[in-house]
């Protein structure tokens, strides 16, 4: 069965007040939450299992979600304490959720219409991240660069966009904890076993107030 995580423990402390009250996955998108765009999304993409993990107000994420049949999946959720532990410890955490077959990792905090049945999940032998293009307005650079299907360390010209397969073997000699996962990513691409690809569709990090009510203005005009 194939599986995929979406990491939605962020605290959202840039859609504040609106996080005060409501987990950011659960802050909307065309009147639907940003997790439920992630969950039907994948579920049209054939995946049939799906791990949430979550920290603050996470129990409203569980409320709303349930068990994912009415999506036909089905949810696990893996808690973490209050203030979270970040991506890495996130997906240390989920691990026994998680199987031994190559997963889909998806940042809860983005919007897009990427479609996952082209990720080569099947051929992950380490990792594999879907990069987008930088907007100068918004990220005075990058996080990496592409050459030959890789993952480049000494370039910007790219952004993370928060969507990426592993292999669970990776995180085997790491223990839970609060950190991210960029170090990790770093060092395998270091390596150049960090495959990667380009996606130039629709995509929106919503990880400020600003940058929610951009991406519905846009999406509602083009709609």
């Amino acid at each position: 069965m194939k599986t995929a995580m979406i990491l939605a423990a962020g605290r959202g402390e840039r859609l504040r007040p609106l996080t005060d009250s409501i987990p950011k996955p659960l802050c909307r998108i065309q009147g639907i939450p940003l997790i439920e765009h992630h969950v039907m999304q994948l579920a049209q993409a054939g995946i049939h299992h799906i791990v949430i993990n979550h920290a603050h107000l996470g129990g409203q994420i569980r409320r709303h979600l349930k068990d994912g049949s009415r999506w036909g999946v089905h949810i696990d959720y893996a808690p973490e304490p209050p203030g979270g532990l970040e991506t890495g410890g996130g997906l240390i955490n989920a691990l026994p959720l998680l199987g031994d077959n190559p997963f889909i990792a998806v940042n809860a905090d983005i919007f897009t219409a990427f479609d996952y049945r082209r990720l080569p999940l099947a051929e992950v032998k380490h990792m594999h991240l879907v990069l987008v293009q930088r907007n100068p307005a918004l990220h005075s650079h990058g996080d990496f660069g592409l050459m030959n299907n890789l993952l480049d360390n000494q370039a910007q010209d790219y952004l993370f966009s928060g969507i990426a397969c592993y292999h669970p073997k990776i995180f085997q000699n790491l223990k839970i904890g609060r950190y991210s996962i960029t170090p990790l990513i770093r060092e395998y691409a270091e390596r150049k076993e960090a495959s990667a690809e380009y996606y130039e569709g629709l995509w929106f990090d919503i990880g400020s107030f600003e940058r929610l009510h951009a991406a519905n203005k846009v999406l509602n005009t083009a709609s």
